[in-house]
């Protein structure tokens, strides 16, 4: 499949790629759960339709743990990958799946021992806990497969292979489709036959994920990657976003099914139907949170890459078009549960269902209150994962628990309880958290956007402002030299008598500007170069300056390979500027702070490194005399007089 360059390719096309499969493959994990909950409503009906529901918080946790170590994985990936840094991140990846594995085990054997407690802190009834056991311990059989497939197609999408984790997942879930009503009315299985056709597909998507593990694109998994260190810590902070989110969605699914059973009680529907709408509803929602979770996480890797590699413009763009788009999804689902609930609750019950009239009732009440303004959570969901993207943990996990948690407990109790709304108090709390919580939002997520290029502000209106003295023909002197030489120093006083700009470390705020990358990232790749590590989009977003800044103005231009980006530019004056090896290491000790004793061993392999990455970008020796309009040795004349010198030089042109 192809491999994307998210440093270069259009968003549009990205998000299309990325983030299509990963709604996919996301609403393919809601579709499980919701194929059980129609075939088990059909087969079984209200309590089966409960057991399922106080099973779900189960999958919850599995989910987050998955997230936790997929999530963060992924998101550490990227942004090692957009810093240049493969090694690390097949770390990141081998790490990963050791943590994956472990963890899965560990979850299994735990919640199947202490399965006929949780159920009943999960809200189980008495009327549904056989049918929730039989359900329930079928399900955790099946959940390290879940876990490990799950947290590896977050990577694989990571690794450029959206495609191959979503078709894992379609695979898996054709086959639980396929096998529910075999196993639920032909072999009259009831919730174990939807448990065990869940779970059969999940082993057979587990499969084709290990099948990847030696197909990875970007990175290569080996004995030295798979060893745990405490860098495993990092990644899985970069994940806790993720785990958070899914946490509180179990805190709240867990305090629904309570509050359901407890004042549902107390209300004409009795505990059963509040705590099976609760849960069919709930799950027809994931559809919604599926496909913005989908969209949002399909561009991590998009915003983790480019701010990894200081491509803030990119990152800004990502932004807009992802929030964009999950508010349009919102939007469609909103209208959904609003103008057709009846049509929606229908589907998991049977008209001969004798509970049929009054969950119809309270599923319409729900969508008209407790789900009338979802499309508002779009804000929230997206603004916590994109934020994590960007390594602000804090920041996201926040974001993540304010709905759930800060507000919407709090505001039920508060109706529930002080108000003596009983039911209804909760179903209502839960459009006025969704209100709050969007308001919120629009604070954190809108301070974080701002961040973005502000500080290259200043210098950038600073350089746009300034006036060229300079009242000569348009020329463009172009200063290639060698470490020590001076040929700085000589480029500034000659700009500076002339009156035209200079340009040197002043280009790295300027391709900031242009390119989108960070100061900081420009500033590391130019030091790699002297290493002989180049880096294509520096050199291509630094070319881009060079060639509008000749063309805008008079200047002087240092290194960066000017002369060969200039050359069919007339009005280019090209130097190239030297000296003896005595007086390189006098300057390099004086003005650098070199030891004088291994001052020339490191000013030679410095020149060594800028003529091997001139060689790399002009297939050209940069000390070809035939590159240039004058070689000239600075400390024949001294650094004032090679100035004047120049001057005439240039006079004569």
């Amino acid at each position: 499949m192809k491999q994307f360059d998210l440093g270069k390719e259009k968003i549009n096309k990205l998000l299309l790629a990325f983030s299509i499969p990963c709604v996919i493959s996301m609403l393919i994990n809601s579709v499980y759960n919701i194929v059980d909950q129609i075939f088990i409503g059909k087969g079984v009906g209200t309590l089966g339709n409960g057991a399922t529901n106080v099973i779900f918080p189960l999958i919850i946790i599995f989910n987050a743990f998955a997230g936790l170590v997929g999530n963060g994985a992924s998101a550490h990936m990227s942004l090692k990958l957009g810093e240049g840094k493969k090694k690390e991140a097949s770390k990141v990846v081998g790490q990963a799946i050791v943590v994956t594995f472990i963890l899965s085990i560990c979850l299994g054997i735990v919640s199947y021992l202490f399965l006929p407690k949780l159920v009943y802190l999960f809200g189980c009834t008495d009327t549904v806990y056989e049918y929730a056991l039989d359900y329930g311990r079928i399900i955790i059989l099946g959940s390290p497969f879940m876990i490990i497939y799950t947290a590896l197609s977050n990577i694989i999408r990571a690794d450029g292979s959206p495609k191959y984790a979503m078709g894992m997942l379609i695979i898996g879930a054709v086959i639980n489709m396929i096998l529910d009503p075999l196993f639920i009315f032909t072999f009259d299985l009831g919730v174990k036959g939807g448990a065990l056709a869940t779970v059969i597909g999940q082993v057979v998507s587990f499969m084709i994920t290990l099948l990847y593990l030696r197909k990875f694109k970007t990175i290569k998994i080996n004995r030295e990657s798979l060893r745990l260190n405490k860098n495993v810590f990092v990644t899985l902070s970069l994940g806790l976003s993720s785990f958070i989110t899914q946490s509180t969605v179990l805190v709240l699914f867990v305090f629904m099914n309570n509050v359901m059973t407890k004042y549902g009680a107390l209300s004409k529907y009795g505990s059963d139907i509040p705590l099976s709408v609760y849960g069919v509803m709930s799950k027809v929602n994931s559809l919604f949170i599926s496909t913005v979770l989908g969209i949002s996480i399909g561009a991590q890797p998009i915003v983790g890459f480019n701010y990894g590699a200081g491509n803030e413009e990119r990152v800004k763009e990502t932004f807009k078009k992802v929030l964009l788009i999950n508010f349009i999804m919102g939007f469609f689902f909103n209208l959904v549960f609003i103008c057709f609930p009846k049509q929606i609750a229908g589907i998991f019950i049977v008209k001969t269902d004798p509970s049929y009239s009054l969950f119809m009732e309270f599923a319409q009440m729900m969508c008209h209150s407790f789900f009338l303004v979802i499309f508002l959570n779009a804000l929230e969901i997206t603004g916590s994962i994109l934020i994590q993207s960007l390594g602000k943990v804090k920041k996201a996990t926040a974001l993540s628990f304010i709905r759930q948690i800060i507000l919407f407990i709090p505001i039920s109790l508060f109706l529930c309880i002080v108000l003596d709304k009983g039911v209804y108090g909760v179903l209502y709390a839960g459009c006025i958290s969704d209100v709050l919580c969007f308001i919120i939002a629009i604070f954190v997520i809108g301070s974080e956007y701002k961040k973005f290029g502000k500080n290259k502000d200043s210098f950038i209106q600073e350089q746009e402002q300034k006036k060229s003295t300079y009242t000569g023909k348009p020329i463009v002197i172009t200063i290639a030299r060698e470490y020590a030489s001076g040929g700085r120093y000589v480029g500034k006083l000659l700009a500076d008598k002339l009156g035209i700009s200079f340009y040197d470390k002043e280009l790295i705020s300027l391709t900031a500007k242009k390119s989108g990358l960070s100061e900081k990232y420009i500033h590391e790749a130019e030091e790699k170069a002297r290493k002989s590590e180049n880096d294509d989009r520096l050199f291509i977003a630094e070319s881009k300056v060079i060639k509008e800044l000749a063309r805008k103005e008079s200047c002087v231009i240092v290194g960066r390979c000017a002369d060969y980006i200039l050359k069919d530019n007339e009005n280019t004056v090209k130097l190239f500027l030297y000296t003896d090896a005595e007086s390189k290491v006098k300057r390099a000790v004086k003005y650098y702070g070199l030891n004088k004793k291994d001052a020339l061993e490191k000013i030679n392999t410095i020149n060594k490194s800028r003529a091997k990455h001139y060689q790399f970008y002009t297939n050209r020796s940069w000390y070809d005399l035939n590159n240039y309009d004058l070689m000239l040795h600075v400390d024949k004349l001294g650094v004032d007089k090679t100035v004047d010198y120049l001057i005439k030089f240039l006079e004569t042109l």
